[in-house]
């Protein structure tokens, strides 16, 4: 069973495609912990609210952090994000209005890929520039910054992923 999941985001992130996700019954702390390894550094991770997607893409909490961070890991492309971040995400998930205020995303196991022009697309086709980014981070509600990057996806170098939607983004490769 194929669904769309956080991320996007988010490369996001972000989301993408997930396949078979368990209950959160079915997934414990540790387990999803073990899961996150190397997805942000160790003190971000360590203290995050952990957060695991269900088969029909509701969120549900599997452990309350400490710091202000939430990890998840949506069946690819698992990440921690900040409390912007993770109003964005919500809005790109629900196809509402994404967040003014600045957010941050971890992804340094890297992604499965996205296209880098349509937030919603599923898979590589020959005109939706498909782009498999490394580890990275992610910085979402700066419109402002993103006049100065790149859209062609570089996975070797900074660049705004889906310019020309609300979901624009700025990818910063970490390697």
């Amino acid at each position: 069973m194929k669904r769309k999941s956080l991320l996007a985001t988010a490369g996001p992130f972000l989301l993408l495609v997930a396949t078979g996700a368990a209950n959160a019954a079915d997934v414990t702390a540790e387990e999803l912990m073990q899961r996150l390894e190397g997805v942000a550094p160790p003190a971000v991770l360590e203290n995050a609210t952990l957060v695991h997607i269900t088969e029909d893409g509701e969120m549900q909490t599997v452990r309350e952090g400490t710091n202000q961070w939430t990890c998840m890991y949506p069946g690819t492309d698992p990440m921690c994000v900040d409390e912007p971040g993770l109003a964005w995400m919500q809005a790109y998930m629900t196809q509402g209005e994404p967040p003014e205020a600045p957010g941050f995303a971890y992804m340094l196991l890297g992604d499965e890929g996205a296209s880098n022009i349509d937030p919603y697309a599923e898979g590589p086709t020959e005109d939706n520039e498909w782009v498999q980014t490394g580890p990275h981070v992610m910085i979402f509600g700066a419109p402002e910054m993103f006049e100065y990057y790149p859209v062609e996806p570089d996975p070797s170098q900074p660049y705004v992923m889906w310019r020309d939607t609300p979901y624009a983004h700025l990818m910063i490769p970490t390697e």
